[in-house]
């Protein structure tokens, strides 16, 4: 499953302001207890879209980064090293992978397009100083999860995600259909991603559960979307997904869920969001 580079536009600057601090600080201390020789810290972003997740951590991490950005998605890709790009201050080398320069920052980048269907045992198999990934797990099944958690386990390897959807959506003004439409949205959360049965709005809570059993010290925060009258444009998007979902369920009646939909023009909501750090006890 795979996003277009408008909609991750669009959230990029809601997701940088709901990241929770404190569980970025934790994350941005683990690289320091454990960067490399030469200072550099090497970071796997698994899902990484058009490279949110790396300008959203970038100025915690440290003066020298080098980061692999995976994806399934040529054209996302394509998009991440754009924007990376026009994101830094300069940029230096050739070739397939960048060298950022931002804020002072040594910045490395390669790229990485893979199915991680099959999991990511392959992306990771270099032991990286901390993998990380942005509003990904609650497409993946809980199977998958389990797979990933152990794979982590086995290799000793910190991990950071952000914005997992934790089900949590409350709108305003209310709205009689809110229960039945955020019903309908959870069931639709749980169809299959193209990695098994979606985990969904549980995800962060299986997450937490497995690598608490896979022996991890986790730190978790919440990360909400607030969205205000500045994301008009977001919100209106968010609703239009949210319609064309829970349609798809058939759980709801189509002209309730249109009156819904028209009810929710100039909305503000909040929707709910949990970031993990977690490292090897």
């Amino acid at each position: 499953m795979s996003f277009s580079a408008e909609w991750l536009s669009l959230r990029e600057g809601v997701d940088h302001r709901a990241r929770n601090r404190d569980v970025l600080a934790a994350a941005a201390a683990h690289l320091d207890d454990v960067r490399a020789g030469d200072g550099t810290v090497r970071i796997v972003d698994l899902g990484c879209g058009t490279g949110s997740n790396l300008r959203g951590a970038a100025e915690a991490f440290g003066d020298s980064q080098s980061w692999r950005l995976v994806d399934y998605d040529p054209a996302l890709l394509a998009a991440a090293r754009e924007r990376l790009s026009h994101w830094s201050d300069e940029v230096r080398g050739d070739g397939d992978d960048l060298v950022l320069m931002k804020g002072g920052r040594r910045i490395a980048v390669s790229f990485l397009q893979a199915d991680l269907s099959g999991g990511a045992e392959e992306v990771i198999a270099d032991k990286p100083h901390l993998v990380t990934a942005a509003a990904l797990f609650d497409l993946m099944s809980p199977a998958w999860i389990g797979r990933f958690c152990a794979g982590l386990a086995a290799r000793r390897l910190a991990f950071y995600t952000v914005l997992t959807y934790d089900g949590r959506d409350a709108w305003l003004p209310p709205h009689p259909l809110d229960d039945a439409v955020n019903a309908a949205f959870a069931a639709h959360q749980r169809r299959d991603k193209g990695f098994g049965p979606a985990a969904g709005p549980a995800a962060a809570e299986t997450l937490v559960q497995t690598l608490d059993y896979a022996g991890y010290a986790i730190v978790t925060g919440d990360s909400p979307w607030r969205l205000g009258p500045k994301d008009a444009d977001l919100t209106r998007e968010l609703i239009a997904g949210i319609v064309q979902a829970v349609g798809e369920t058939e759980l709801v009646d189509t002209g309730e869920l249109e009156g819904w939909q028209a009810a929710r023009r100039g909305a503000q909501g909040e929707v709910g969001h949990l970031d993990i750090f977690a490292r090897p006890r």
